[in-house]
């Protein structure tokens, strides 16, 4: 698998970073009346229709292997159902904009599970040398009173971190596991594991989903479906494929000012100064993971 970013690739992860963004901006409209585990139960199974589509097109057989489908269900455990809803819950605590930048984390952790479990992405010196500002990135963008007292906020701000953490094992895992499938198919065997998993617990914690909503926050659930996590999904194994979990990282580099731009604009959301030094620190420890400008043309191959 390559290390290096090719052009299609970066204009892949472009296109994903702003899908994403967004994601955190339609969020924070759905919750206002989705509670987080029902909003990821009506995230994977909205979009599973498009997908199924795509794969329909496209002639494709679902897997008959069990061994796929357990890799399916471990795959939408760490990077839909976990992740999911401790970022919904967190955004329920602390603002959109904030809840991207923490998020930004997960750039930094999968460089550092890429490193310790894949031959082909082993840590080095420069990558050490970017975790370490990254993380101390992360210490300034939850700030010293997090650190000193933990209260509902802080636990917001850590679910998002541990969010992170699980897209970060969820990208190896992939990597490991389903090279063998198409993008399509990884996307659509994924989310329908996902609905497995979450219907159950979304009636155990919230009971029967309620279907009489505004249209504003269907709007909000069918573009965070379709638009945030079947065409993004498409991208992420795409970019998987071409470029490597620990590239794929760095889409969390482009998500935050697309996040804060529309909290900030349109949410009417505050930002401290003191997250954007966070991120500053975040974003210059990726840059020095990568060991080179992510973009610059002499890089590209």
């Amino acid at each position: 698998m390559p290390t290096r970013i090719d052009s299609r690739s970066a204009i892949l992860l472009t296109g994903l970073a702003l899908i994403w963004g967004s994601s955190f901006f339609f969020a924070a409209i759905a919750l206002q009346e989705v509670p987080p585990i029902t909003l990821t139960l009506f995230r994977v199974i909205l979009a599973i229709p498009l997908l199924a589509l795509i794969v329909w097109f496209r002639g494709e057989s679902l897997p008959r292997e069990t061994k796929v489908w357990g890799s399916y269900l471990v795959m939408g455990t760490l990077n839909n159902a976990i992740p999911f809803s401790l970022i919904f819950w967190g955004q329920t605590q602390i603002t959109s904009g904030l809840s991207s930048i923490l998020n930004g984390a997960t750039g930094v952790t999968g460089i550092i599970v890429a490193g310790i479990m894949l031959k082909d992405e082993r840590l080095s010196p420069h990558k050490v040398i970017g975790v370490i500002i990254g993380f101390f990135g992360v210490i300034v963008t939850l700030g010293v009173d997090t650190l000193q007292s933990f209260n509902i906020l802080s636990l917001g701000q850590f679910a998002i971190l541990l969010a992170g953490l699980s897209y970060s094992f969820a990208g190896v895992w992939a990597k490991l596991r389903l090279a063998g499938q198409s993008a399509e198919m990884n996307a659509f065997g994924m989310l329908i594991c996902s609905c497995i998993l979450m219907f159950p617990i979304t009636l155990w914690v919230d009971g029967i989903p309620n279907l009489d909503l505004m249209t504003d926050t269907w709007v909000a659930l069918i573009a965070l479906a379709v638009f945030c996590t079947s065409v993004a999904y498409l991208l992420y194994f795409k970019i998987l494929k071409r470029a490597g979990s620990g590239n794929l990282m760095l889409v969390t580099l482009l998500i935050p000012p697309v996040a804060v731009t529309l909290g900030v604009f349109v949410l009417g959301e505050s930002i401290k100064a003191t997250s954007l030094i966070g991120f500053a620190l975040i974003a210059l420890g990726l840059v020095v993971v990568d060991g080179r400008t992510a973009l610059s043309p002499k890089k590209l191959t």
